[in-house]
């Protein structure tokens, strides 16, 4: 299995708005920080995510790989509108990063760990 070619391919389908094609990467039910999640919630989140922040795009800034595991940090440019992670952003450009962890099972994530860098957004919207 190419797990970093599998995450490219599950970071251009958030890229292109194909939520209902995340089934491909990701399982009916998964643990996301350690909470149980159905595909459904997870793609929910997605979608909230989007609609608060039209210009977001999910650029991998590293990604490193092995056996069903993944580790990436991902970095974000993007302008939030009202507010975003508990912080009131107002559409100001903000940038910040997600230290992100997956775990796979058959190809697909069935858990992942997130840690968002806040105190980044909050600094930025404090100036």
């Amino acid at each position: 299995m190419d797990e970093e070619r599998i995450y490219q391919r599950y970071l251009d389908t958030l890229n292109e708005r194909r939520f209902d094609d995340l089934g491909q990467f990701v399982h009916d039910r998964l643990v996301y920080n350690d909470e149980d999640w159905t595909l459904g919630r997870y793609v929910g989140r997605l979608v909230d995510d989007v609609a608060v922040i039209p210009d977001l795009r999910y650029d991998a800034e590293l990604v490193v790989t092995g056996p069903d595991r993944i580790a990436a940090r991902l970095r974000f440019d993007c302008s939030p509108r009202g507010t975003f992670l508990g912080v009131e952003t107002d559409g100001r450009r903000v940038a910040f990063a997600e230290h992100v962890f997956y775990r796979l099972h058959d190809g697909r994530i069935d858990r992942v760990w997130s840690l968002i860098d806040v105190e980044a957004v909050r600094r930025q919207s404090d100036s």
